[in-house]
């Protein structure tokens, strides 16, 4: 199984969930393949912004060498699972799709893993470090709740 987390960079939301994903199918021995991408290119071949980083390794995740990259069509030859941050990632990817089985490849991650009175994963780029402590909460608690619904072969 193949998973795709997209935000609008690259550098902060999918980064962070790509990293959490990747620890909790390691610790449950899950065979998924995850990776991130944006709907943007602004920050193409960059790493993740400063303060993902940082808070993600205060939670034992390293996601420093991780790269930003654009969402392509190519993607949906890919991923089994295409799973977005917010509404406008949500109508980016969807607008790429060249069909309807593609379309149904994607998800808001929120409404994913359901349990939300809201569906999009707040975006703590222009906001204090403090955002993106509360949007590293909020993605490991929802990856959590997808990840249960996967069960190990």
């Amino acid at each position: 199984m193949k998973i795709l987390l997209v935000c609008l960079g690259n550098i902060c939301r999918s980064p962070i969930a790509e990293g959490i994903m990747r620890k909790i199918a390691a610790e449950r021995k899950l065979d998924i393949e995850i990776d991130s991408a944006g709907t943007s290119s602004w920050h193409a071949g960059e790493h993740p912004d400063v303060r993902a980083i940082h808070v993600a390794a205060n939670h034992g995740i390293d996601i420093s060498k991780l790269t930003a990259r654009p969402f392509t069509k190519e993607d949906y030859k890919i991923f089994d699972h295409i799973y977005v941050m917010d509404d406008s990632n949500l109508e980016d990817v969807i607008s790429l799709a060249p069909s309807q089985a593609d379309r149904e490849k994607v998800k808001l991650f929120l409404e994913e893993a359901g349990g939300y009175f809201f569906t999009s994963v707040p975006d703590p780029y222009y906001g204090s470090p403090d955002g993106f402590e509360k949007a590293f909460s909020l993605l490991e608690e929802a990856g959590r709740k997808i990840l249960d619904k996967i069960r190990p072969k």
